[in-house]
């Protein structure tokens, strides 16, 4: 059997169809490295000492776990001297990361979650990372938040690193979606799976059902629907399946179907929803989006939303088609 690492792969979307160039190829590879670097760095767990608190909190005022600080380092010591980029924002920073002077300049905005899904860290459960790739505007400043304020369809490429009893790369540069496996003994990424494509029915959600009471009335229905199972609307059982690591649940989605809810509720209103748009919500729908699902924040495609800050939060209700639909169609109703 062929083996086509991410190299290769990248190189055909690249001279074949035209789909990227060079540069954005380079940083993607580069961006795979920082993941394998991180991924050694979980693997080693305990014994790398780097498990437990940080003692210091990020932006959004949340606990800093060490890996998490460790994370966004490698991400942005891999990342800043390779000349492709104008500049980067990551979650765990209030501010855009400038390129040093020392450094060439490119083209293209790297925006990150260095390790999503953190508190699980410590109970050795799937954690991961998310990036998107963003042109910089003609004439903008990169060291300022305004230069990454695009919507979703402006991204040029998205993905997530797995770190689980395997490494994966899940990959869109918008020609469909690419899985990649982490070969330890060659230290590449091997293409396992191409056109990966979500189901448009499903019998499996998740979502955080401790936060029930504090639904709005159309998320409510719709799950209730589902719990009702045979003996109600919808006329057959469904599972739920909660992780609390949006790449775990996310790629389970991505493998098998399902719909993955962080709906706006009462406990959140007031920081607009819980999951962060520009980190986790944007490269997450294009990915979805490509493999033929849908990704809504109920009201709204989560693609065309206008962002209004680096770490703007919005409701996220993403996979199989059919699922995420319907329950859109209750908050339009």
């Amino acid at each position: 059997m062929r083996r086509i690492t991410l190299s290769r792969y990248l190189i055909e979307e690249q001279r074949e169809k035209g789909k990227i160039n060079a540069d954005l190829r380079l940083l993607i590879e580069v961006v795979a490295r920082a993941c394998k670097s991180i991924a050694v760095a979980i693997g080693k767990g305990g014994l790398g000492g780097v498990l437990g608190e940080a003692g210091s909190d990020n932006v959004q005022g949340e606990a800093q776990k060490k890996l998490d600080v460790l994370s966004n380092e490698i991400f942005l010591e891999a990342n800043e001297w390779g000349g492709h980029l104008a500049g980067m924002a990551s979650e765990e920073m209030e501010l855009p990361h400038a390129i040093p002077n020392r450094y060439p300049q490119g083209e293209y905005l790297l925006l990150f979650d260095p390790l999503d899904g953190s508190s699980n860290i410590d109970i050795n459960v799937s954690v991961g990372t998310i990036f998107s790739v963003l042109r910089c505007p003609e004439g903008a400043d990169p060291t300022q938040a305004e230069a990454f304020m695009q919507p979703g369809t402006q991204q040029l490429a998205a993905g997530y690193a797995v770190y689980g009893p395997t490494t994966l790369l899940v990959l869109t540069v918008g020609d469909g979606v690419a899985c990649f496996t982490l070969d330890r003994e060659q230290g590449s990424f091997v293409l396992t799976q191409d056109n990966m494509q979500i189901p448009a029915d499903t019998r499996e959600f998740a979502i955080n059902m401790s936060n029930m009471r504090h639904w709005e009335r159309p998320v409510r229905r719709y799950v209730e629907e589902m719990l009702a199972g045979t003996t109600g609307l919808r006329g057959k059982d469904f599972n739920m399946r909660w992780v609390a690591s949006m790449v775990a649940d996310v790629h389970r989605i991505m493998t098998r179907g399902g719909i993955f809810m962080y709906p706006m509720d009462a406990k959140i209103r007031d920081k607009g929803g819980k999951l962060r748009l520009m980190y986790e919500a944007n490269p997450m729908s294009m990915i979805v989006e490509q493999a033929g699902g849908a990704a809504t924040t109920g009201r709204q495609r989560i693609l065309e939303v206008q962002p209004t800050g680096l770490h703007m939060r919005v409701p996220v209700i993403l996979g199989s088609k059919n699922e995420v639909e319907r329950v859109t169609s209750y908050h339009q109703g």
